[in-house]
């Protein structure tokens, strides 16, 4: 019996996403922040005062979803939102002092996950070709 390129690949890939979201959403609880937080937080450090839209876009994620992300990062204020001038309808997203603090703690902390466990007897060179790979799947989606 052949196992199905979909099986092979699809069910694969998707179950090792659920696998690192998972590791992560377990190890990130002492943060009191989620993988997804994370993502928003560290889009928002690396490109301060976007558009909520802007952010959806760069952190590949939907605006209702986004939405909810920097209603929490509001809440545990890590983030605050500010009118857009230009745009009456659209709010500009910064990040607080507390949510930069947040993030550099975080970021070496997140690292090391991937470098202790998530990525542990990995090659550079495998992970180079995984990337190639993903990347070349990728490319092949967008251009349908």
């Amino acid at each position: 019996m052949t196992i199905s390129r979909d099986e092979s690949i699809g069910l694969y890939t998707s179950h090792t996403v659920k696998n690192i979201i998972r590791f992560l959403t377990l190890h990130l609880k002492e943060f009191d922040v989620t993988p997804e937080q994370w993502t928003v937080l560290k889009t928002l450090a690396e490109q301060d005062g976007i558009s909520q839209k802007q952010l959806a876009l760069k952190a590949e994620k939907d605006q209702p979803t986004v939405t909810r992300i920097l209603d929490i990062l509001e809440r545990k204020e890590l983030i605050y939102k500010q009118k857009n001038t230009e745009d009456r309808r659209s709010f500009l997203i910064f990040i607080t002092e507390k949510g930069m603090t947040a993030k550099d703690e975080l970021s070496p902390f997140i690292e090391s996950l991937y470098e202790g466990t998530i990525l542990r007897g990995i090659s550079e060179e495998e992970l180079e070709v995984y990337k190639s790979v993903l990347s070349q799947i990728n490319a092949n989606i967008t251009r349908g």
